[in-house]
C-alpha cells in the first residue's frame, strides 16, 4: 500500500491566509497542518508517499519534510499545475503507485482518537479476494450538506451517495480519505468534467460504487475528525489539538515519535534526529519520549 497526500488547492476560503503560504502549510496548533495527515498514513504503517502541491507550494514542503529518511519514510513530490479535482491525484501519481494499492488523504483533513477504524479497514482492504475495489469512511456530522453524504443500512452496506445534496438521506459525511486499487488511475482517466471543469471524487466513487466494488467504514465517536476548510474549522482544530496536547502532555501528529513507536527508526537514528533540532518545547518533547522508551 502506497499513500498520496494531496495538498494543493487554491485555499480561497482562507484568503487573504493563504495568499502568501498554502494552507497545508500553516499551522494547526504547534505543528504544520502536513504532518498530520502525514502521521496518519505512518500509523496506518504505510512508508511511501507522494505529496502532490502547487508549483509555488511544492518546494517549501521538500524543505520542510526532505525526502522522509529521518522518519524512516521515503517522500516523493509532484507538482499539479491546477486545480483538476481530487482524482487528478490519481493520474499525477501514476507512476508512483504502478501496480499497488493506494490510499489518498487529502492534506486538510486531520484524525485522531482510536485509529483502528483504519488500521483494520486498511488490513481488510489489501487482504481482500478481489483485484479492484475502494474503500470509503463515513463520519456523523451535524451538517452533513456540507459535503459528500453515505447513506449506509444496519449492515454497513452502501445505499447511496451524493454530492453535498440540499436534502441530505443521511448525516453521514465522507471524509477526504479513500483507499482504491490500481485501476484508479484508468478509471479516472475515463472521468468527465464536471460543470466546474474538475474531475469529482464523487463521480470516481459512485463508479466503483455503481460495479459493486466499493465498501465503507463507519468511523466510530471515539475519533475526532476535524476538516479545516473555513476559517472557523480551521481555529476549531488548533484549539481542539492545544486542549488535548496540553491536558495530556502527549503530542498529536508528531512524525518523529511515530517513527519511532511504529519502529520505522531505531533509538539511535532517534538520537541523531533530535540532535539536529534546534532548542524548542518540541525538541524538549521528543528528549523526554526518548528517555521514557529508554530509562533502563
Amino acid at each position: 500500500m502506497k499513500g498520496i497526500i494531496l495538498a494543493g488547492g487554491s485555499g480561497s476560503r482562507l484568503y487573504p491566509i493563504t495568499n502568501v503560504v498554502c494552507k497545508q502549510l500553516q499551522p494547526i496548533y504547534d505543528k504544520p497542518m502536513i504532518y498530520y495527515p502525514l502521521s496518519l498514513l505512518m500509523l496506518g504503517g504505510i512508508k511511501e508517499i507522494l505529496i502532490i502541491s502547487t508549483p509555488k507550494d511544492t518546494p517549501s514542503f521538500q524543505s520542510l519534510l526532505g525526502d522522509g529518511s529521518q522518519w524512516g519514510i521515503k517522500l516523493c513530490y509532484k507538482v499539479q499545475e491546477k486545480p483538476d479535482g481530487i482524482p487528478n491525484a490519481f493520474v499525477l501519481g501514476e507512476e508512483f503507485i504502478g501496480n499497488d494499492d493506494v490510499t489518498l488523504i487529502l492534506g486538510d483533513n486531520l484524525f485522531y482518537g482510536d485509529m483502528n477504524f483504519f488500521r483494520q479497514s486498511l488490513e481488510k482492504f489489501i487482504s481482500r479476494k478481489s483485484s479492484e475495489a475502494g474503500h470509503i469512511f463515513a463520519y456523523y456530522v451535524r451538517d452533513p450538506w456540507r459535503f459528500g453524504v453515505i447513506e449506509l443500512d444496519e449492515d454497513q452496506k452502501i445505499i447511496s451517495i451524493e454530492e453535498k445534496p440540499k436534502k441530505p438521506r443521511s448525516n453521514m459525511a465522507i471524509p477526504g480519505l479513500y483507499f482504491f486499487d490500481s485501476s484508479v488511475v484508468d478509471k479516472t482517466k475515463n472521468l468527465s468534467a464536471s460543470e466546474r471543469g474538475e474531475k469529482e471524487i464523487a463521480d470516481l466513487i459512485n463508479h466503483y460504487f455503481s460495479e459493486n466494488k466499493l465498501e465503507a467504514t463507519q468511523i466510530t465517536r471515539g475519533v475526532a475528525w476535524l476538516d479545516t476548510g473555513t476559517p472557523k474549522s480551521f481555529l476549531d482544530a488548533s484549539s481542539y489539538v492545544a486542549t488535548i496536547e496540553e491536558r495530556q502532555g502527549l503530542k498529536i501528529g508528531c512524525p518523529e515519535e511515530i517513527a519511532y513507536r511504529m519502529k520505522f527508526i531505531d533509538k539511535e537514528k532517534l538520537t541523531n534526529v533530535i540532535s539536529s533540532l534546534p532548542t524548542s518545547p518540541y525538541r524538549q518533547y521528543l528528549e523526554e519520549v526518548f528517555l521514557e522508551n529508554n530509562h533502563g
